[in-house]
């Protein structure tokens, strides 16, 4: 599995995938996508877009987030995000059973990101949301930001 540790990203290159549950109250998702992107290194002018599942599209804390940070949303259906499963860090059975995908946050992140993307904050969770951050690898730039 390809690891970003000690790796740079390209400036404006990265993806925040998020999930949560319905009727999440927005500031939570936008607390916990700023602290994803604190654990990046990276601000918000480094941010391309905001990526989930598409069962989210109406989901109002999703939405608040993409207006926080001025960026686009995309959505995936349940088939392109299962489709990331063998990159996944945090496969879940139980987010599959609900879902019918193993992962919405780092799933949406890599699906959006690109086949050459890795994650660079693999999932982290609040009470009710997940959230990841991918991008792509600057080859030869490794350790710096």
């Amino acid at each position: 599995m390809p690891s970003a540790e000690g790796t740079a990203v390209t400036n404006g290159n990265l993806v925040l995938g998020l999930g949560c549950e319905r009727r999440t109250a927005p500031e939570e998702v936008i607390a916990l996508a700023e602290q994803a992107l604190a654990e990046a290194g990276a601000s918000s002018g480094e941010l391309s877009f905001i990526a989930s599942l598409d069962a989210r599209a109406e989901e109002p804390a999703i939405r608040a987030a993409a207006q926080h940070f001025a960026v686009p949303l995309r959505f995936f259906d349940a088939a392109a995000l299962e489709a990331e499963k063998d990159r996944l860090q945090n496969p879940s059975e139980i987010v599959f059973a609900h879902t019918g995908c193993h992962g919405v946050a780092e799933g949406a992140a890599l699906a959006a990101a690109g086949r050459d993307a890795v994650l660079i904050v693999p999932k982290i969770r609040s009470a009710r949301a997940t959230a990841a951050v991918a991008g792509m690898v600057l080859k030869g730039q490794e350790g710096m930001e």
